[in-house]
């Protein structure tokens, strides 16, 4: 590993660990409506990304979204979606499900591969099928075990699964992209904020203090962490970010069993266990696969189907950053 790959590996070691104490972040703001907290986030996250593309002279990248309907139309959906998974990553660490969040997080990769399947009709390896059967298994006994469905678990990696499949067919890189999204929610964003300033128990009527400096640096901690992701993915392999990428639920796995004290029985270990085993089995598929093509000199190195994609980063990067050629939509 070269000065730039080593320089780009611990920028993304940096991102993972950011993201994954994103949760200590929030357990600051619990004393407030997650949807006031994800409207003040928008809100100073578009603020924040926008003056930072106007920095570096990329304002205009955003063009597109004026004159390519297709485009737009993906990053509002994309938008959509991102909303469903920051509200709902909210509301559990605020409300202690902590633990159930890790779950989310550590079966996208695998709704991903589902998604590869039965939306883009891509073939499964033996591994793979035992590994969707893992995960199908873990969610039954997890389900058993809260009395409940998993339902904080199952919307966070069925949006974020679909954030990532959208995120694919925008032209843009993570970094536009999310700018283009936070756009798009900026006013009722806005508007969010501006009604929590009328309501008596809104957060400005509540907040003091470091309250403040919290809320004014969601912003922040939204951007920070996506441009370090954005450095390293042009110079580090994905079959090195994809495994790094589990850093992210373990240390929410962690935080919520050791930090928060949340209830972890024996039952949701086992289901923890097969979607471990689940993930082993996927990532031993994937390095093998693409091991093997460049053994046999058969590896595509401008096509990238979903299948082969699985450990993928938390942002939803593009194919634009996985390959130097982008693949055209069909």
């Amino acid at each position: 590993m070269d000065g730039e790959q080593r320089r780009g590996l611990q920028a993304a070691l940096v991102a993972y660990v950011g993201w994954g104490l994103l949760t200590l972040y929030w357990k600051q703001l619990a004393d407030f409506h997650p949807v006031d907290l994800v409207g003040w986030r928008v809100a100073s996250a578009s603020i924040v990304m926008t003056v930072g593309l106007a920095a570096f002279g990329r304002l205009g990248e955003l063009s597109v979204l004026r004159t390519d309907r297709a485009t737009l139309g993906n990053v509002v959906l994309a938008s959509l979606l991102l909303t469903v998974n920051w509200s709902t990553y909210v509301w559990a660490v605020v409300n202690e499900h902590v633990i159930e969040t890790a779950l989310g997080y550590f079966l996208s990769p695998l709704g991903t591969m589902a998604l590869g399947v039965f939306v883009l009709g891509e073939q499964l390896t033996t591994l793979k099928r035992v590994s969707i059967g893992c995960a199908l298994l873990a969610i039954v006994v997890v389900t058993v075990s809260y009395g409940r469905l998993p339902w904080v678990a199952i919307l966070l990696a069925v949006s974020w699964t679909s954030y990532g499949y959208v995120k694919r067919r925008v032209a843009l890189d993570a970094v536009t992209s999310l700018s283009g999204e936070l756009l798009v929610l900026a006013v009722p964003a806005f508007v969010l904020v501006a009604i929590s300033f009328v309501h008596s128990d809104g957060i400005p009527h509540e907040a003091a203090g470091l309250d403040w400096m919290f809320l004014l640096g969601t912003g922040v901690i939204t951007a920070a962490p996506l441009l370090l992701f954005a450095y390293a993915a042009k110079r580090v392999p994905f079959t090195i970010l994809g495994p790094a990428n589990y850093l992210i639920p373990i240390i929410n796995f962690l935080l919520g069993w050791l930090a928060f004290d949340e209830p972890l029985t024996g039952s949701r270990v086992v289901g923890f266990g097969l979607v471990w085993l689940a993930l082993v089995l996927v990532t031993i598929d994937t390095v093998s696969v693409h091991a093997g093509g460049r053994a046999t000199g058969r590896a595509r190195r401008d096509e990238i189907d979903v299948s082969e994609t699985v450990l993928m980063s938390p942002v939803g990067a593009t194919d634009q950053e996985r390959s130097p050629k982008r693949r055209k939509e069909p």
